[in-house]
């Protein structure tokens, strides 16, 4: 099965369908996305271009069963699409926070959050990130 994307004029994502591979087939028997977008067009009332293929195994720039990435990560409702870097992005979870493009991720201004200790996590407490403070505050469960 091959998903895709529909967008509205903003990028934003709107919903994923998915489609048989044998709909997306060209003349010489392969797959091509805009195959699939033109059968996407015909059946939904929806521009082509407005289909953008996305990856289910594609997360945080990474492909989970070891295979090429695409497009940064699997499209998801609310997501947006950045065609500049061929990229389906998660909401911003933060304002302050910016894309790190090699991992198709959004990431802090002071980057990651430090690692915890053993008696942390024997605790059981995290970080969380503080957006007025610009800083990773330590927390523990109650």
């Amino acid at each position: 099965m091959a998903h895709f994307a529909k967008i509205n004029n903003d990028k934003e994502i709107l919903t994923i369908l998915t489609l048989n591979n044998g709909d997306m087939l060209n003349a010489s028997g392969v797959e091509d996305e805009s195959v699939g977008q033109q059968y996407l067009e015909r059946h939904n009332n929806w521009p082509a271009q407005m289909w953008i293929q996305t990856s289910y195994n594609t997360t945080g720039g990474k492909h989970n069963k070891g295979g090429t990435p695409f497009r940064g990560n699997y499209a998801g409702i609310g997501y947006s699409w950045d065609e500049d870097d061929q990229i389906f992005w998660p909401k911003k979870p933060f304002t302050s926070w910016v894309k790190d493009v090699a991992t198709a991720s959004w990431k802090s201004p002071i980057g990651d959050a430090p690692a915890l200790t053993e008696e942390q996590k024997i605790a059981m407490s995290y970080y969380q990130w503080n957006e007025s403070g610009q800083s990773w505050d330590l927390k523990t469960k109650s």
